[in-house]
């Protein structure tokens, strides 16, 4: 399952994973948010409806990786680092190159389609 992600201009192409969160987060597209800042490593949005969960935590983030933190905190990671909190995995975008740039320092309008 491909999608396009937008921010600042810049297109990104990701791929949802073959799970239930993917797939009702799919059937949310196209969607337009306005993600908040945390941590100088992510964006996030809180959706207005919960998606369906099977979280664990991973060692490691890495850039590019799409997540949901509980069950409804989307997440877009633009830095790789260590964690130590839960997720269930969304995606990934294919080339995150340049994503840090595209997303800013802080709050950022993100389309998914």
């Amino acid at each position: 399952m491909n999608i396009t992600i937008t921010a600042n201009g810049r297109k990104f192409s990701a791929t949802l994973y073959d799970n239930e969160t993917a797939k009702a987060f799919k059937a949310l597209l196209p969607l337009t948010l306005d993600m908040s800042e945390l941590n100088g490593n992510e964006k996030y949005y809180y959706l207005s409806d919960s998606l369906p969960t099977n979280s664990s935590r991973p060692s490691r983030i890495n850039t590019g990786d799409i997540m949901l933190y509980g069950s409804s905190c989307l997440v877009i990671f633009y830095e790789s680092f260590s964690t130590s909190y839960s997720y269930t995995p969304i995606g990934k975008i294919d080339d995150p190159a340049g994503l840090a740039a595209a997303l800013g320092s802080g709050n950022v309008q993100v389309t998914f389609n």
